[in-house]
């Protein structure tokens, strides 16, 4: 079991900390909101829906999903056509979204927001199923339990981690002028990620 739960520790946090849509998101709304509780529908959201991404994808969803090549394709582009709309939604951002109304990412919004880029996500989708489903198929019983809560424990815990990054960097940035710029590198981020899955997206179908 010991094994297990250090190769779900390993495998979580390399499948979870590489820079993708759905930290840009959550680190963002942890700099933009007046305060850390006010960030909590994002990094709430993220969490709930990895863990029903890794809940299924240890259920079996992976090798539905790993079957069939047009099911992969359709997921890559609905996520390439999101990717695309996240990026032009934080090219616009400005420092007016620092406003203690948090108009533009109420509570409302972040979950949408978060739902959206961990749901839509082919990154996401992909990389729990296909990584953690597959590696789930090791293990059998209370080993593969302690596996799987140990992979949502960590999904848990890197999403608080981030947002709280976010509200220090936020604190720093007194102007708002880091933030708009964190936007705009966000933004280009996100389109290249978007880029990347259209090229992936169009080696599957050839």
């Amino acid at each position: 079991m010991t094994e297990a739960i250090l190769h779900g520790i390993i495998l979580a946090f390399g499948l979870i900390v590489p820079l993708g849509v759905q930290n840009v998101f959550v680190f963002n709304q942890g700099a933009l909101q007046p305060t850390f509780m006010r960030a909590m529908p994002v990094v709430i959201t993220a969490g709930i829906c990895d863990t029903l991404l890794i809940v299924a994808a240890v259920s079996g969803v992976s090798v539905l999903v790993l079957t069939f090549a047009w099911l992969e394709n359709i997921i890559f582009s609905i996520g390439i056509l999101f990717l695309l709309y996240i990026g032009f939604v934080l090219w616009k951002s400005d420092v007016m979204s620092k406003q203690v109304d948090g108009e533009r990412f109420s509570a409302k919004k972040q979950i949408i927001f978060a739902a959206s880029v961990s749901l839509l996500n082919p990154h996401a989708i992909l990389d729990t199923i296909g990584v953690i489903g597959s590696s789930s198929l090791n293990y059998t019983g209370n080993v593969r339990m302690a596996f799987t809560l140990t992979t949502i424990i960590v999904s848990w815990f890197w999403f608080f981690g981030i947002a709280t990054a976010g509200r220090y960097f936020g604190k720093l940035d007194s102007t708002g002028k880091l933030m708009a710029l964190l936007n705009k590198v966000s933004a280009l981020v996100v389109w290249g990620i978007a880029v990347y899955m259209a090229i992936r997206l169009i080696k599957n179908m050839m």
